[in-house]
């Protein structure tokens, strides 16, 4: 079981499933087999993504001092049998996606091939993987909605992008924290080559201000309450001074709260906008082929 769960990187996995499900309900989804399919879909498929990953990455794991005891590199698993898991859950995933509807399906299967067959590799190329892989990791929120309203649209398109534009300090604030470890691998992931300088920080602080306006994007267009800019807007300028204390110092530790608010600061404002919602707008725009 430990063995799985370092696999399949259980509690990375949750959080996806997390932000799908507040697409879901944010689109208005009530349906509880849709909402077990969405789940169900989304944590296998998620959770293949992270195996196929690791079997990718096996040899450079073993180089780096927090990847160095997951099961590949111990042998506490075959390479065979983490192929088997790893196809068996992507198939069961996708199956479970295809059930809610074909573009639920489509995108998660997307997501997968993205994150395994263009990210992974292009992480040992260039700092241009976080662009990339924000991609496939900017998709659950949308997802999450499109397994509601079956269609591409405006909003699910919205919450690919505010999750989009999150993952740069998310990502480049692990960076930094890992960037001794990630070097062993050949990994360079923050944005200047010359590592944890002034210009990597001010990026960062860059992107996490940019964050704030597009955050309060939904209370802008109405389809949440005023309760959401409160919220919402405290969360995006502490954030922001988290990024730029982090500007000022170019200190690990400063780097390191700026990863851990990341970690807060995408559920906080995804439920805010679940909890405040207007119903009756997104009503609307769902009736007219807006969503």
């Amino acid at each position: 079981m430990r063995n799985l769960v370092g696999f399949f990187k259980v509690r990375l996995t949750l959080s996806v499933v997390i932000s799908a499900l507040t697409g879901y309900l944010f689109a208005g989804g009530k349906d509880i087999a849709v909402l077990f399919y969405l789940v169900l879909g989304g944590f296998l498929i998620t959770a293949a993504s992270n195996g196929a990953n690791q079997i990718w990455e096996r040899h450079r794991d073993a180089k780096m001092s927090r990847t160095q005891q997951r099961p590949l590199v111990t042998k506490a698993m075959g390479l065979a049998q983490a192929y088997w898991l790893c196809g068996v859950t992507l198939a069961t995933g996708a199956f479970a996606l295809y059930l809610i509807n074909l573009n639920s399906f489509l995108l998660g299967l997307f997501a997968f091939v993205s994150y395994v067959f263009v990210y992974t590799p292009w992480k040992a190329r260039s700092p241009w993987a976080v662009f990339i892989g924000a991609f496939p990791g900017a998709i659950p929120p949308m997802l999450g909605a499109i397994a509601h309203v079956e269609d591409f649209g405006f909003i699910p398109g919205l919450l690919f992008f505010i999750q989009f534009m999150w993952q740069f300090p998310h990502f480049w604030s692990i960076a930094w924290v890992l960037h001794e470890d990630y070097q062993k691998a050949g990994y360079f992931l923050l944005p200047s080559k010359s590592g944890k300088t002034k210009f990597s920080a001010s990026l960062i602080a860059m992107y996490s201000l940019i964050l704030i306006p597009i955050s309060l994007i939904p209370w802008l267009l109405g389809l949440v309450g005023f309760f959401s800019i409160v919220v919402v807007g405290i969360l995006g300028v502490w954030f922001y001074f988290l990024s730029y204390r982090l500007y000022t110092t170019c200190e690990d530790k400063d780097a390191k709260k700026l990863m851990f608010a990341s970690f807060v600061y995408l559920p906080v404002i995804q439920f805010t906008y679940v909890f405040t919602r207007d119903e009756i707008v997104l009503q609307k725009l769902i009736e007219h082929g807006l969503f």
